[in-house]
């Protein structure tokens, strides 16, 4: 059930521009919960959200013109190009008081355009050391958290496996992204086929959807796993709304990416009790703690990926050791709370208000 606005307390508007799922909106979708949960007034604008999120509509939009409660101005949080370009326009077009910040995740050198927005916001967060690298202004860093309540290892792994119909007597590894050349579903493919071979009580699994213009990508793939003759072993599995209960299923996970901005899947795989083994891209090395949680590969070469991966499903104790450790590392060092804590820090600092005012466990 969707709880009204209360336009007095509302203090931030997250937006989300982009109607397909991805690593932004699966942010925002567990941020904003538990934000509310503490005390923060946040609602959302665009669209790609669940239901049950308060959502801004075009007409509530003309309410903020008029200060919440307090007097002071409101926050816009973009994530992306465009959602600074529209509290731009909001800000100095239709003169909205509104304090902007833009959270980056990219790890590259700034647009012209891109680099003209930024540096018209109040604050900017930088998700990981690395992307902050690239920023030409001040930044705070911020690292995404994880909910890991949701996120938790299962009571019974085989049962797990039964639960999203698969083989409860088999070690199961995963790749869970959109299906494309950037997230590397081709490396793991080829990884798989060759670490596979000679592992018989292993399946793998491929969990995402590809686009329109990623579908040729898919189709050469799923043909290249058939003439291998892995057509049972290396499974497509589609995309899920209830992700958490397939990093649960699963024995071993692999990160293949050829580029990140982020990268959440290691801290959704870690919190469940599964060992990562990553490419060195996004924030993967500042999540993944080596030869503890998991692995950083050395290079994006298929046989590299498939040879480390081959190690570790031999090792039984080094996954159990690492399963634990995972766990471990999630709850003690990426906790979600801390990311809204620190995210209402920023808050407080652009807008003017105290941190209690902005972050208030005891808020109707």
């Amino acid at each position: 059930m969707v709880q009204p606005i209360n336009f007095d307390e509302l203090i931030v508007i997250a937006p989300n521009f982009k109607k397909r799922l991805s690593g932004v909106t699966s942010t925002i979708v567990q941020l904003i919960p538990l934000q509310r949960r503490t005390g923060l007034g946040i609602a959302t604008a665009g669209a790609g959200l669940p239901a049950d999120l308060p959502k801004l509509s075009i007409s509530s939009l003309l309410r903020l013109y008029r200060l919440p409660r307090d007097g002071k101005p409101r926050v816009w949080h973009a994530r992306r190009n465009t959602e600074m370009l529209g509290g731009l326009f909001l800000r100095h077009i239709l003169r909205m008081p509104l304090k902007l910040v833009f959270t980056s995740a990219s790890q590259r050198k700034h647009t012209i355009y891109t680099k003209w927005l930024i540096n018209r916001m109040d604050a900017v967060i930088a998700t990981s050391q690395k992307t902050a690298d690239y920023l030409q202004v001040p930044s705070s860093v911020i690292m995404h958290g994880i909910d890991t309540d949701r996120f938790c290892p299962p009571a019974n792994k085989a049962a797990a496996k039964q639960a999203v119909q698969l083989p409860k007597n088999k070690k199961i590894v995963g790749c869970f992204g959109r299906v494309r050349a950037q997230k590397g579903t081709d490396l793991f493919v080829n990884a798989m086929i060759l670490a596979l071979k000679t592992r018989p009580d292993w399946i793998a699994i491929i969990a995402g959807r590809a686009t329109e213009a990623h579908q040729q990508f898919q189709d050469d793939l799923k043909r290249h796993i058939s003439d291998a003759d892995m057509g049972e072993r290396v499974l497509f599995v589609g995309e899920h709304t209830d992700i958490e209960r397939w990093y649960q299923a699963l024995d071993l996970f692999l990160a293949p990416q050829r580029w990140e901005g982020f990268g959440l899947t290691p801290l959704e795989a870690m919190a469940c009790g599964v060992p990562v083994i990553a490419t060195d891209v996004g924030a993967f090395a500042e999540l993944i703690e080596e030869d503890r949680t998991g692995h950083i590969l050395p290079d994006l070469e298929a046989a590299t990926m498939a040879d480390i991966s081959g190690r570790l499903m031999d090792d039984r104790e080094a996954r159990s050791s690492m399963s634990k450790a995972s766990r471990h590392h999630m709850i003690k060092d990426f906790p979600i709370i801390r990311e809204v804590q620190q995210l209402a820090q920023v808050y407080a600092q652009v807008s003017g208000r105290s941190i209690n005012d902005v972050f208030h466990e005891n808020r109707p």
